[in-house]
Formats: structure tokens, C-alpha cells, sequence
């Protein structure tokens, strides 16, 4: 490996991938608790031999006996000190960079099966996972749900000690039982009553071995009183917000919540909330025989996103399973991390559903699509109307997932004028990436790599080097909000501070020398000071450098010995 493909990876790539430790002579211990994370999180690369300072400023110092490391790193992995060794001999290895050595440990994302992978034997103690200030101990609900999502039956069919059938709303039974029929006129179900239905759906099930028998998760869920419901999972609700044509300080213009004035099961909820998601779409006029279709594709695959919330929510975990109508997107959002990674789900062909059994009931009255195909034809669909790539987000604090459906043009007329307004001839010089970006981040207000990712299938590395030559071009700004880092439109790109300054009085002839160097320069040292003006000693320059810093006009930045101004923007 060159030295700048490494420093290419170190300085692009995301802080919440990799991991840098200087490991000398010896494995870390702290290793371990990364490569947890790691594997319960998305996945990274840890760098041993390589220095991070506070300040995002990589050295490689190397290790010294990087075979020793290597080996130590293997026998314990295959050791007790994990759960799970799910590396292969390809994901660890040693590469010279400038005569020193660096070992580098790529860890992928655990499969589900395979999570929580912990440390020293305690899941409890030793699960981690990843953010952007580094490996954090797992709370006991997410390790709980680790546990939950390994099993391959889902998390829907377990029995539930006390819940009978008269814990079931006979109206929703037989308004879904109504459209079963309706789907499937000659199945053999139609006939049985309502507890053998509910049984060979998996709504009801009975322990052979202690013959206690009673509804199962999914039967409470989808069919069930609400009142039952709140019982079992008092910390879970559904929510709908239609926020189209607002008015006003109006924040939505109609809600589906608990009320009181429905029962809150997931059937009744479908039955709600779908007709008024696709209530104001176009339907085209299409004749199938002599029957009108008013299914197009669009109807369809906001369907899908709404089942896919449903069959994938974690209904164990506190949290709102909540659907969002706006004037130009969707948003689904539901409790619980994904059970497969997000590149897997955009490939297609791969669906893990959390409630399998939810997912059959759907099925079986025509929502969902098949295993695996549902996703790709949400992409497809939008991609053939032009519309902005479908935004599949995890959020791990908040341990929830959101799809965001955008029903507008990824390079609307109006917003590429807008930002020619503000970068003038500049924005014309950009690669189509960049503008890009810079559309989407309009868009949006903020944006983040993983967004970028998302929308322009390209790697984290490629994306941080886009967002940071805009940055340096100065027409994106940085914007440093805690754990996240978020990129937002520089509204004030090419308005010079210097410019504004020009007619304060209050500047003295060398202030105006300093200022005048900072706008072709970017930065200034003392050094620097010395040969732009009349002040000939060290102290005297930085006299004049700190008037102007109390004055609020520059910044100062240090990286290691070395001392720097900057002009301070509004």
C-alpha cells in the first residue's frame, strides 16, 4: 500500500469505521472492544501503527514486531476472549509504508445470526457498539434484541402466557377473514372457525409438550384489542401524520394515533392509514379487460415500504412505529436495527423478515411482494420516474430505521438556478458528482457521507473526498453537532469578512496588511506577519495577531508546534 491510499483511507473515511492505535510492541487491549463494535455495528478497519491526534491529523509511527502482533491477535481471537471469530485470514494483514509497519484488521458487519458478538465471556459486560466517539457498552434492550433477531423463526411466534381469543377484536378478524376469501375464494381455511384460522395463520398457537395454548405475538398484534395490546407492549404505538397542504402554523393536517376512537392493531391500522397515504396519487386510466386498474407502480411500492416497516419492526422494543405524509416524500420509520446490511438490501434478493408470520398474514391477503423483491421494486419504480434514489437509514443511538421516498427530481430546474445564483460560474466547474451533492444537500439542509453513499452508490473514501474539496472550495460548511457530522450550504459563499471590514476605522494600517494577506492566503503565521508588514520581531507579530483575535476577527488553530490564524466567518 502507497503511503496516500492509506492517508486517502485515514483521512476520507468516516471516524465511525475506523480506528487507529499505536500498538508498538504489543496487541492492545483495547482491541477487543473495537472489533465488538465493529461487528455489532457496520463493520470498520482498525490500524495499528498509526497515531490519530485531536485534530483528525494521522502519522504513521509503525510496530516493531508486526508478525508477533499478528499471531498474538489470532490466538486470541480463536480463544475464549470472543464469542465469535467471524474474521477470515484475508482480513488481517501487514503492509510497509515509508519503511514502517502498519497491521491493519478489517472487521465486517456480524452476521445476525451471530450477534452480539461480546468479549471475556459476559454479553451483558462486553457487547459494544460503534459511534462516532468510539465503542460504547450496548444498553441490556439492545443485547436482548441482539439475541431476539439471532433466532431464525422470528420474533412473532412466540406464545403469550394469558392471551386468549377473547383478547381478539372480532370485528378486525372478520374484516381481514373478509378479504381473504376475497384473495382466496377456495381455500380450505375459509371454513375453519375463528381459533384454527388464527392457528394455521400462526396467530394461535399450542404447546404440545404442556398443552398450554393461546395467541402468539402476531396474533395479538394484528388482530388483537388495543387495550391487550397496551398491556403487553405499554412502551410501543403506532403514529400517523399527513403533513400536505399545511396551512399556517399548522403541523400536520391529520394524525392516526391512540385516541381511544379505534382499536390500535396493525390490521386496522393498515386499513387507516394506506388509503389516505395514496389517497391524492395520480391514477392513470387503465383498462384490464373491461375492468379499471387504479394500481399503478407508485401505489404499489409505497404498499411495500408500509409492510416493510410492519414485517420488519421490533415491536419488543420501546418506540414508535410511525409513517409520515409530506408534500413531496414519504418517510417510514420503525424500532429495530436490520437484521442484514444495508448494501445487501439495495443488491436485492436477500430479506430477513423480524415477523414472519406478520409477513404471511400479509401475504396471504396480496400485500408484500416476495422474499427479497420488494425493496428492488421500490428503486425501480422511482428510478423510472426520475425521482430521487429511496434513502434506507439505521440510526443507531436511537436503534430505528427510516425510508425516506422522495417524490422529486434529484436535479430539479429550480434548485440547480438557485445554487448557479449563489456559486455563480464556480457551480458550472463542478463535476456532475459535486453538483450533486450540492443539490442534495439543499434539498435536504444537511447532509451526511452515508446519505451521499446512499444516493451515489459510491464508497466512503470517494464521498469524503467530494465533501471535502467542497469544503475547501468553501461551499459547503462544516458543522460539527456532536456525534455527527453534517455538511449544509454555504449561503455566504465568495462575501469576503476582509470586504465588510474594509471601511471599519477602528483597523490600523497593519491590521489591514494582515487582513489583506489572509484573503489571498487563507492562513498566516507570524512569520508571516513579519514579511507582509513594518514589524520586525516574533513578539511584535504576535501582538498584532492576538488584537485582531480579541477583536473576534480571527481563529487560531494549532497542529502540534505549529501556530496559525485564519479569519473567523460570521
Amino acid at each position: 500500500m502507497k503511503p496516500h491510499e492509506l492517508m486517502n483511507e485515514l483521512q476520507y473515511g468516516e471516524s465511525i469505521e475506523v480506528e487507529c492505535k499505536k500498538a508498538s510492541n504489543s496487541l492492545p487491549k483495547s482491541v477487543w472492544e473495537t472489533y465488538s463494535s465493529f461487528a455489532n455495528t457496520n463493520g470498520g478497519t482498525i490500524y495499528l501503527g498509526v497515531d490519530e491526534s485531536k485534530n483528525n491529523h494521522f502519522e504513521i509511527v509503525g510496530v516493531d514486531c508486526p508478525e508477533k502482533i499478528i499471531k498474538d491477535f489470532w490466538d486470541t481471537i480463536s480463544s475464549d476472549k470472543v464469542s465469535s471469530n467471524i474474521l477470515l485470514e484475508k482480513d488481517v494483514r501487514k503492509e510497509c509504508i515509508d519503511g514502517k509497519s502498519v497491521v491493519i484488521i478489517h472487521v465486517p458487519r456480524a452476521d445476525y445470526k451471530h450477534r452480539p458478538v461480546y468479549i471475556n465471556g459476559n454479553p451483558m459486560k462486553g457487547t459494544y457498539k460503534r459511534n462516532y466517539e468510539g465503542d460504547y457498552h450496548c444498553t441490556e434492550s439492545e443485547i436482548k434484541s441482539f439475541f431476539r433477531d439471532a433466532s431464525d423463526e422470528g420474533n412473532d411466534g412466540t406464545l403469550l402466557s394469558g392471551y386468549t381469543m377473547e383478547d381478539i377484536d372480532g370485528d378486525t378478524l372478520q374484516m381481514y377473514r373478509n378479504a381473504f376469501e376475497v384473495h382466496n375464494p377456495n381455500h380450505v381455511w375459509n371454513s375453519l372457525d375463528n381459533k384454527n384460522f388464527l392457528r394455521s395463520l400462526g396467530g394461535y398457537a399450542v404447546n404440545r409438550g404442556t398443552k398450554e395454548e393461546g395467541l402468539t405475538l402476531a396474533g395479538l398484534l394484528m388482530f388483537g384489542k388495543g387495550l391487550s395490546i397496551r398491556e403487553r407492549l405499554e412502551n410501543f404505538r403506532f403514529d400517523f401524520l399527513d403533513m400536505t397542504n399545511l396551512i399556517g402554523d399548522r403541523r400536520w393536517s391529520d394524525r392516526l394515533t391512540y385516541d381511544g376512537t379505534w382499536e390500535n392493531n396493525i390490521y386496522n391500522f393498515i386499513k387507516i392509514v394506506l388509503p389516505k397515504l395514496v389517497s391524492d396519487l395520480k391514477r392513470p386510466f387503465v383498462l384490464e379487460g373491461f375492468q379499471r386498474k387504479d394500481d399503478t407502480e407508485v401505489h404499489a411500492s409505497i404498499r411495500e415500504a408500509m409492510m416493510n416497516s410492519i414485517i420488519h419492526c421490533d415491536y419488543h422494543q420501546a418506540g414508535i412505529l410511525k409513517i409520515i405524509k409530506k408534500d413531496n416524500e414519504f418517510i417510514f420509520s420503525n424500532p429495530g436495527r436490520l437484521k442484514i446490511s444495508i448494501e445487501e438490501i439495495y443488491e436485492g434478493g436477500n430479506s430477513v423478515a423480524r415477523n414472519p408470520k406478520i409477513q404471511t398474514m400479509l401475504r396471504m391477503i396480496g400485500y408484500g411482494e416476495n422474499i427479497g423483491s420488494g425493496f428492488p421494486m421500490i428503486l425501480k419504480t422511482w428510478k423510472a420516474e426520475n425521482w430521487r434514489k429511496p434513502e434506507l437509514l439505521e440510526n443507531e443511538n436511537l436503534s430505528c430505521v427510516e425510508l425516506h421516498l422522495h417524490m422529486i427530481s434529484l436535479l430539479p430546474q429550480e434548485i440547480t438556478e438557485y445554487l448557479s445564483q449563489i456559486f455563480k460560474e464556480d457551480y458550472f466547474l463542478l463535476n456532475a458528482e459535486e453538483q450533486m451533492i450540492l443539490s442534495i444537500t439543499y434539498m435536504d439542509k444537511e447532509i451526511t457521507n452515508e446519505k451521499i453513499q446512499l444516493l451515489l452508490n459510491t464508497h466512503v473514501v470517494e464521498v469524503g473526498k467530494y465533501l471535502s474539496d467542497l469544503v475547501k472550495k468553501e461551499m459547503l460548511v462544516v458543522n460539527q453537532n456532536g456525534r455527527w457530522t453534517t455538511y449544509s450550504i454555504n449561503e455566504k459563499y465568495g462575501v469576503s469578512l476582509i470586504s465588510s471590514l474594509e471601511s471599519d476605522e477602528d483597523l490600523n494600517k497593519t491590521d489591514r496588511e494582515i487582513l489583506e494577506y489572509l484573503k489571498n492566503n487563507k492562513k498566516i503565521t507570524s512569520k508571516d506577519v513579519i514579511k507582509v508588514t513594518n514589524i520586525s520581531s516574533i513578539s511584535g507579530a504576535n501582538k498584532a495577531l492576538k488584537r485582531l483575535f480579541d477583536k473576534n476577527l480571527l481563529k487560531k488553530t494549532r497542529i502540534k508546534n505549529s501556530v496559525f490564524y485564519e479569519i473567523k466567518e460570521c
